[in-house]
């Protein structure tokens, strides 16, 4: 019997936490990843477990996942696939590229060219790949999990702001506290790797949780809520280029996955503002005065939030 969205979350994230200790906010937060099938950006300083988390998510759902190791070398085609002539039947045949499975680990994606990096906007968004005008679906369910370096900038290249708002969540996994480290390093010397993570939820059920997590009820309040949110950074005096319509969508998106994995079926607005930084930081882009003034897009969503009055009335249950 296929579990409801609240069990499907205990399983996985039990999962997860056998390996990455002493961050269940950051856990939850991917898991809701998972569930709304949004692709997230792990972005945080080396050494804290960002692949680590990326590859216990996948290898905690069945299906098929791959890895793409990003590197300044790495060609289009090497993420999309390629034609490719075959002698003995005379015909060019399509050879698919690294995309092509449920869950795809971009790791340091932004040691990728620019070139390379445009490879993913299409499938991040339409769910396919275009090779010689012809299109090919990847296989659902489907999300991108990457990862990148913050503060190593030589030989990479920043990602472009039309690729960071096909990502519905960036989160940052940070320093653990000293029990989690000293977990963290018993689990080590023990040998516990993602390596040894076998799936607790297989392909059929990840699609119907993904399914039920999309039948979420959300008030039209909440919603209306959503976008005065969105719509207040696009008028914030230290906000260039604020939240889109499709940031708008993934809000909702996100908060409905993050109320299944507490176990209900509506969302309330604490809902949206637990998932309103991983949704919503990446994709304000600050005016140059306020970069001068070293303004953080955190701080300009918490006083969105502060600025923004929410659903006072009882919804849901």
């Amino acid at each position: 019997m296929t579990p409801t969205p609240g069990a499907a979350y205990d399983l996985i994230a039990d999962n997860v936490q056998l390996v990455v200790r002493g961050k269940p906010d950051t856990v939850r937060l991917a898991v809701a990843a998972l569930f709304a099938e949004g692709h997230l950006l792990i972005e945080d300083v080396p050494g804290v477990g960002k692949t680590t988390l990326a590859r216990c998510v996948a290898a905690s759902v069945g299906g098929r996942w791959q890895r793409i190791q990003f590197t300044p070398d790495l060609l289009p085609g090497d993420i999309t696939g390629v034609m490719v002539y075959h002698q003995g039947a005379e015909a060019f045949r399509f050879h698919p590229g690294g995309i092509f499975a449920n869950v795809v680990l971009a790791d340091e994606i932004n040691r990728g060219t620019p070139k390379t990096q445009s490879a993913l906007l299409e499938v991040m968004e339409e769910r396919r790949v275009t090779v010689d005008s012809v299109s090919h679906d990847v296989p659902r369910p489907f999300l991108v999990v990457a990862t990148q370096n913050p503060i190593e900038m030589e030989g990479t290249y920043r990602l472009p702001e039309a690729q960071l708002d096909r990502f519905l969540m960036r989160l940052s996994v940070g320093y653990p506290d000293h029990d989690a480290e000293v977990m963290v390093v018993l689990g080590d010397r023990a040998g516990v790797s993602p390596d040894e993570l076998r799936p607790v939820l297989d392909l059929a059920d990840l699609q119907q949780v993904i399914a039920e997590v999309r039948k979420c009820r959300v008030a039209p309040e909440i919603v209306s809520y959503a976008v005065r949110l969105a719509a207040s950074s696009r008028r914030h005096p230290a906000v260039r280029h604020g939240v889109s319509p499709r940031g708008s969508i993934a809000l909702i998106r996100a908060a409905q996955a993050f109320a299944a994995t507490h176990g209900r079926d509506y969302v309330v607005p604490d809902d949206v503002k637990d998932v309103a930084h991983p949704v919503m930081c990446h994709r304000l882009v600050l005016t140059p005065d306020a970069e001068l003034g070293r303004r953080q897009t955190g701080h300009v969503v918490d006083e969105l939030l502060a600025d923004t009055a929410a659903p006072t009335a009882a919804i849901g249950g």
